[in-house]
């Protein structure tokens, strides 16, 4: 076939667009399939995870949410609850006193989205009563202290304030998020803030958190 007039100068152009376009299309995949999200390492949490203690769950006695000093101050007028909520939400406003006027809030545990501060609350990962029965009943007040308001490991998150309530004191052996694809997530940062802290698993809290990280 003979190729006329304007179309010879094209066609090698054209010929470079096509086989871009069809290695693009390769490289997707089918329709509708999308790449998954890097995930968190796995292979390091299951790692972690062996390296931890594994005993029965200790006891309550002696426990008080007022021997976890938390909502301490960070900067200026801002504490710890405030801390989160800017650092977890997007287009923030907060007034002089560094309280959340506005903003949005997506709750990693169910997925909701939120523009009142007021429906969000700050979860601790490794609730403060799961950590007592796990070895911190043996800290210091500071040492507590200190773990009820990290903001380095991944201990603190804002979530929809009902499902924060319906999680409580619990470990994952007993309570998981509702949002499924959330799991491996959370069961790599459990673990992450249990062996940063050294505090203890249960068998069955093992068993759990390894079923989670099937689903990274």
């Amino acid at each position: 076939m003979k190729v006329r007039g304007k179309w010879r100068t094209w066609l090698p152009a054209l010929v470079v667009v096509a086989i871009a376009v069809l290695t693009v299309v390769l490289e997707q995949g089918p329709v509708g399939q999308t790449e998954a999200e890097p995930g968190t390492d796995s292979g390091a949490a299951r790692q972690q995870l062996a390296e931890l203690d594994v005993k029965p769950r200790g006891t309550l006695n002696g426990y008080s949410r007022d021997k976890y000093p938390h909502w301490v101050t960070i900067e200026g007028t801002c504490n710890t609850r405030e801390t989160v909520l800017k650092r977890e939400g997007t287009d923030v406003v907060v007034g002089k006193d560094c309280s959340a006027k506005s903003g949005t809030w997506v709750s990693p545990y169910d997925g909701a989205t939120w523009h009142q501060a007021s429906d969000v609350d700050i979860d601790h990962m490794v609730p403060l009563a799961q950590s007592w029965v796990s070895g911190a009943s043996a800290w210091t007040q500071e040492q507590r202290k200190a773990f009820a308001n990290d903001l380095e490991r991944p201990q603190l998150w804002a979530v929809t304030d009902n499902v924060n309530q319906s999680k409580s004191d619990k470990a994952p052996d007993e309570w998981r998020p509702p949002l499924e694809s959330f799991w491996c997530t959370y069961a790599t940062d459990w673990i992450a803030v249990k062996h940063y802290y050294e505090l203890s698993v249960t068998s069955a809290e093992q068993a759990a958190l390894s079923e989670m990280l099937d689903h990274c």
